[in-house]
């Protein structure tokens, strides 16, 4: 067999991985979306309430001393994507447990039903955009050329969600606690991560410590595109290699796990 004839079947499967991808992610939309009048407002909702309760708090309140200004915009550009994450790591604990007969009766590599959620909840994000669009004109914010960054903070995050994602998923089947967890876990990190705040705040002796959290990095790099200051190079490599360590992990969870996965559901 030749290898134009060998890699024939590769493209094809590699075609078909990704047809079915955006078909099971665009389901994930549909099913969302069409369930409730409001549709695309409550993507937003939740993350706009958040910033304005913490924007009165720390603006009004007590007069921060955190994060930059316009506050609302410092703030947004962490509470969006916290969004994607918090909510892709959640749903993936349910991944294989909320689709098991589907999971057990199809053929398709079983990644795709964790990358499905990390695929619409990064859809939403990047929906979620214009808003983050609107305040920064309303609040005066100055666009930068650091703005280029905004992508591959986005390519980043969806690394970060997709390994913790794999990670969480099959380890679920086995310690249903695990889920409970997890939500534990992510209401600490919310706090652990610079979103009301940034990685400048914090006492320069934690800042080395704060690079091992990816998103720290990954936060550094979108706002990066309002506020330049809050680039730091080495945290965003840092976390950037953090973030290929934990899909690494996540695949290798995954795959020794998957067996004994169909097993269980």
């Amino acid at each position: 067999m030749s290898t134009a004839q060998a890699e024939r079947p590769r493209r094809s499967s590699s075609a078909r991985y990704r047809q079915t991808l955006w078909l099971l992610t665009s389901r994930d939309l549909k099913v969302r979306y069409s369930t409730s009048a409001l549709g695309y407002v409550w993507s937003i909702l939740d993350p706009l309430v958040m910033a304005g309760i913490y924007f009165f708090v720390f603006q009004v309140v007590f007069r921060r001393s955190v994060g930059d200004d316009p506050y609302i915009v410092f703030l947004l550009s962490g509470l969006l994507p916290w969004m994607w994450f918090t909510g892709a790591v959640s749903d993936s604990t349910r991944a294989f447990l909320r689709e098991a007969k589907l999971v057990r009766s199809t053929k398709i590599p079983r990644t795709i039903w964790v990358l499905r959620l990390v695929a619409s909840k990064g859809i939403e994000f990047a929906l979620s955009l214009p808003v983050l669009a609107l305040f920064a004109v309303l609040g005066g914010a100055q666009l930068h050329w650091q703005v280029v960054f905004f992508p591959v903070a986005m390519a980043l995050q969806a690394v970060l969600v997709a390994g913790v994602g794999l990670l969480v998923a099959p380890l679920v089947v086995f310690f249903r606690d695990l889920e409970r967890a997890t939500k534990l876990a992510l209401r600490f990190l919310f706090y652990a991560s610079p979103i009301i705040y940034g990685t400048r705040d914090l006492p320069e002796s934690l800042h080395l410590l704060a690079a091992f959290n990816p998103l720290s990095g990954i936060f550094g790099l979108y706002r990066s595109a309002f506020f330049p200051e809050q680039l730091d190079l080495t945290e965003a490599l840092v976390g950037a290699g953090m973030c290929f360590v934990l899909l690494a992990v996540g695949l290798a969870v995954f795959r020794l796990s998957e067996r004994a996965v169909l097993k269980e559901i």
